[in-house]
């Protein structure tokens, strides 16, 4: 073992590091070094960094216990500048580079010494299961104080706080055959895929491919594994229909073999990704893969044993001790104390004899193991301790002993003198479990098996399981496995089946593994030093009891009380102890407790991987009227209404000074009262309706009729969603006798096309009809106001005569020399014109329209001015006077809804239901402020009792308030529980600021409540 100053526990020789350059780390402010081919993990164990993190809950300390993604402790913070912060990066699954710099997510002041250390030496009294839920409760008043706390001491690393200078791809790609894993069986069933000519995908997410075989004892034709693994990554690497991922972890797997794979493209070269010719490399990319058959090879976790005292640095599993000898060129300490229930825990006591390190005991809870490994160890003069376990490690911030006793696993106790054993590892292991998560994404649930003592997935049609993941770890069954797999997949997808020659392995001989889940202790499990199932989140064998005690029986229920199986970590380590323990205690079989099942990710994905490009100026992008520049070019301050850009209201410069908000809505809003206004509405939604069957159609979404609309007519309609409650409103116009134009609001456009794509697919695929949005198509002109027909007049070719052009008509005609629809609707209640025209024309004709306009006064408009006129007139704003709880009665819109059309319409059922008819549901209304000074604020609350004690029961809200200069008065829109009879009360709107405003209920209509000004 070397004996420098730094990496005290690198060993001279061995691993698959580079020793001839030599990279510099910090990890916590301290400098380390390590080589290129270490992880972060493996160059701080390297160092001697013994505690990397503190526990989640009880703030202990934790060091190193895995190799791989089913690390539980070192998950730590990365990035030496604020906007490279990555956090929750598995130490084991990150790879050094040169100036990597590290932190631990936990611990303060700092991890050698973390005053929340103390409560955690109390925590097993004062925070056991539950504890948040029956502590916090009372008093109500001191929970904004406690929830400060609880955030401050909860969560895993932190965000960011600047921007992300990196870039990240999304891919789309398919594939014949999907390979999942590339260790043994993964590698075997790609080559015989390949071979067969399938296109074949390779995902692994380790930085090598080869899995297990890159740290194995065991050798293929007599030469080391790893060389096969060379071999066969040649061949794969040198054939076109293959394509391999490394640093790719299959993190989501969904219907109809789609699978999400997460690619670490440049993760491994800096904090940020390099850049080459003056652009910046993809630092992650996010493969979204349809294949034709998934093979998930993905291996399986080793189980550590639950123990007391089992989570203080220096406890690692059996297979890790080898993994880091053996690969990495690090023994994790000098002595070792190894307990197992199995054969393969042997593997890590011969690895870490052969490494010149002293192996104090083999402690095998079998009473006669025997095999081909326990007589290798034998034959190195290993001590064997049989009958045994160790019952707990001693220690603090580092193993100095392990306790050993005989146990009697069947009736759980410890039944002969305890021995102290000086040690600074202790390595166990508990057997295996497949690695199951992947298939459980699929609704597959796994099925037990006692032979192995673990879960097999669950399978669904087009995919398989092979070697570990599927039960199976003899060497030489895994490669059969991995082989057959790849030749039915590529089999299934009507390739040639193409022979593969396996490579001789030595068929070892093995005796049976133990069933030993949980090491028993001196002293019953809830009285005696904790052993923990969950490291990551602190879940004790003892709250699993306690959780069975108090009632929980079901696995679900004792995950979510207990936390077992939550974060990061999802259980891979200690789910099938965890079921174990709950299963003892219930008097319950494994199987009849169950497992838990598991949701995407895997493993973390960062959030770049996520979004890829769809970020900044693409993450939702600004969408542009065609007379956009003109509304800038006259000073338009804009608001986004979905992702358009709309003029909000025309600042006007007035004695030298600008005009505020308020006056240049009152300027504008006189203007379209008494003279005329236009306003850029090209935004509002567009669909575009034709085929036999688009009137029934229409119909049925609406809640009107439709079947007589004649050609050159158009109608409003409301849309409710299937539960009754509005979901969108607009103008429909008849073009022809099969073809009509809706318009929905601007926000609204997709969803509504969504929906009526979603109704005609899934409900009515029988009726004859088709839709196209047409929003970018047309622009559209409002122009509105007492001149309004003067002013068209004067360009366009139309009979505007108010007898001929009646309100609610269009007509086809020339404007500004441009075919043109012109509408009659109006959203004002004053006469108004939509102009609609190919929106290339739009700029001309708006040009044309102020040529043309300015004797009459025409004045452009913004969308503030265009919700103070409508809601003078009291029309609705879907998504203002409503929100997912309002039905058309309680816009008081009745006479919008047909229910005596000859077929039913979405919503017509939900709208018989007692509760849509209860009378006190809220209504809307209108306030008028008994002060006309008063604007009241929108979502104020409405109480009928200002004098009610606090909690005042409240009666409605403000869902639109404006100011009217044509009333000289604020005035509101609102919802009141029963308030269309309550037309004339007095209603009461307490505000934060201790004042308390009164308003008058009245109708929703206040200004021209005849219309008499639309129909002009």
């Amino acid at each position: 073992m070397s004996q420098s100053k730094q990496q005290v526990y690198r060993l001279n020789t061995g691993g698959r590091i580079d020793r001839s350059r030599t990279l510099s780390f910090t990890f916590n402010g301290q400098r380390y070094q390590g080589h290129p081919g270490d992880t972060l993990a493996s160059a701080l164990l390297a160092n001697g960094v013994d505690i990397v993190n503190r526990s989640f809950k009880y703030s202990r300390p934790r060091g190193i216990v895995a190799a791989g993604a089913e690390e539980p402790n070192a998950i730590v913070q990365l990035g030496s500048s604020e906007a490279a912060q990555v956090p929750n990066v598995r130490a084991t699954q990150q790879a050094l580079y040169d100036g990597l710099t590290a932190s631990s997510t936990n611990g303060w002041p700092n991890v050698q010494r973390d005053l929340m250390g103390l409560f955690g030496k109390l925590g097993g009294q004062f925070m056991p299961p539950g504890f948040y839920y029956k502590t916090f409760m009372a008093p109500a008043s001191m929970w904004l104080t406690y929830e400060k706390y609880i955030r401050k001491a909860a969560g895993l690393g932190r965000s960011p706080m600047e921007a992300d200078p990196d870039n990240y791809d999304h891919f789309n790609q398919h594939c014949d055959v999907l390979v999942v894993g590339a260790g043994a069986a993964g590698l075997a069933a790609a080559l015989a895929a390949a071979r067969s000519g399938a296109r074949v995908m390779v995902a692994d997410e380790q930085e090598e491919m080869g899995g297990s075989l890159l740290a194995s004892r065991e050798t293929l034709e007599g030469k080391p594994a790893d060389q096969w693994v060379a071999r066969v990554m040649d061949e794969l690497a040198g054939c076109e229909n293959v394509t391999l991922l490394p640093r790719t972890t299959a993190n989501g797997y969904h219907d109809h073999n789609f699978v999400t794979l997460h690619e670490r493209r440049t993760e491994h070269l800096g904090d940020t990704a390099p850049v080459e010719n003056g652009h910046r490399q993809v630092r992650a990319r996010l493969h979204r893969v349809r294949a034709g058959q998934v093979i998930l090879s993905t291996g399986a976790h080793e189980r550590p044993l639950v123990y007391a005292g089992n989570d203080v640095p220096g406890n690692l599993l059996a297979g890790a001790v080898s993994t880091y000898i053996r690969r990495y060129g690090v023994a994790p300490g000098r002595k070792l104390v190894l307990s197992t229930s199995n054969d393969y825990g042997y593997r890590a006591a011969l690895d870490w004899k052969e490494a010149g390190c002293e192996v104090v005991a083999i402690v095998d809870a079998r009473e006669a193991p025997a095999g081909d490994w326990v007589d290798a160890a034998r034959a190195q003069g290993i001590k064997i301790i049989t009958g045994s376990a160790v019952i707990e490690a001693k220690g603090s911030n580092r193993v100095t002993a392990a306790r050993v006793a005989k146990i009697d696993i069947g009736a759980f106790k410890v039944t002969g003198p305890v021995q102290e054993l000086a040690c600074d590892t202790i390595a166990s292991s508990g057997g295996y479990s497949p690695v199951i998560h992947l298939a459980s994404h699929t609704g597959a649930r796994p099925t037990w098996r006692d032979d192995i003592l673990g879960f097999v997935p669950g399978l669904v049609k087009g995919v398989q399981a092979c070697g570990g993941a599927n039960g199976c770890y003899a060497l030489g069954d895994v490669l059969a496995e991995g082989v057959e797999a790849g030749i039915k997949a590529a089999a299934a997808m009507g390739h040639a089946v193409q022979t593969v020659t396996l490579p001789s392995a030595e068929r070892l001989q093995q005796g049976p593994a133990v069933a030993l889940f949980q090491v028993p202790h001196e002293k019953p499990t809830l009285r005696g030093p904790k052993q923990f199932v969950d490291l990551q989140n602190d879940v004790t064998a003892a709250g699993i009891e306690l959780a069975t005690r108090e009632g929980f029986e079901s696995i679900e229920h004792i995950k979510r009380y207990t936390a077992m199986g939550f974060g990061t970590d999802q259980g891979k380590l200690g789910n099938i102890n965890g079921m174990a323990i709950a299963a003892r205690c219930l008097n319950r079989s494994i199987p009849e407790v169950g497992t838990t099942v598991f949701r995407p990710n895997y493993t973390p994905v960062t959030f770049g991987a996520i979004v890829g490009r769809h970020c900044r100026d693409l993450f939702d992008p600004e969408r542009y009227t065609a007379l956009h520049q003109w509304h800038v070019e006259r000073g338009a301050e804009f608001e986004d209404v979905g992702q358009w850009k709309r003029p909000w209201y025309y600042p006007q410069k007035v004695n030298g000074k600008t005009e505020t908000m308020h006056e240049a809505v009152a300027r504008e809003c006189l203007a379209v009262r008494e003279k005329v206004g236009i306003l850029d509405a090209s935004t509002l939604g567009k669909i575009d309706i034709q085929g036999p069957d688009a009137r029934e159609f229409l119909a049925r979404i609406y809640t009107n009729k439709w079947e007589k609309l004649a050609v050159g007519k158009c109608r409003y309609g409301l849309m409710c969603k299937d539960d009754g409650m509005v979901t969108d409103d607009g103008v429909t116009s008849c073009l022809a006798e099969n073809h009509f134009l809706m318009t929905t609001t601007t926000g609204g456009a997709a969803a509504i096309l969504e929906w009526l794509e979603l109704w005609h697919q899934t409900e009515w695929p029988e009726l004859d009809v088709y839709f196209s949005s047409v929003t970018d198509h047309w622009a559209t002109m409002t122009i509105t106001g007492p001149e309004a027909r003067k002013l068209l007049a004067e360009i366009s070719d139309l009979d505007l005569d108010r007898d001929s052009f009646k309100f609610m008509d269009w007509r086809s005609g020339k404007v500004a020399g441009v075919p043109a629809r012109v509408f009659r609707i109006s959203f004002t209640g004053e006469l108004t014109f939509e102009i609609n025209v190919q929106a290339n024309y739009a700029m001309h004709v708006w040009q044309t329209l102020f040529k043309h306009g300015e004797k009459y006064g025409l004045t452009p408009y913004g969308t503030e001015t265009m919700h103070v006129l409508r809601a003078e007139k009291g029309f609705i704003i879907v998504g203002q006077e409503t929100d997912g709880s309002v039905t058309p009665e309680d816009l008081g819109m009745q006479w919008c809804v047909g229910y005596d059309k000859p077929y039913s319409w979405i919503g017509k059922r939900a709208l018989t239901r007692s509760d849509t008819k209860r009378e006190n549901r809220k209504q809307l209304v209108g306030l008028r402020p008994k002060d006309p000074k008063v604007i009241l604020e929108e979502g104020a609350q409405i109480v009928l009792d200002p004098k009610h004690a606090i909690p005042m029961p409240m009666v409605g809200h403000v869902t639109s308030s404006y100011y009217s200069p044509i009333l000289d008065s604020g005035f509101a829109l609102a919802v009141v529980k029963g308030g269309h009879q309550k037309l004339g009360e007095t209603v009461y709107l307490p505000m934060a600021d201790g004042q308390t405003h009164e308003a008058e209920i009245v109708s929703t209509i206040f200004y021209d409540p005849k219309g008499e000004r639309q129909h002009v």
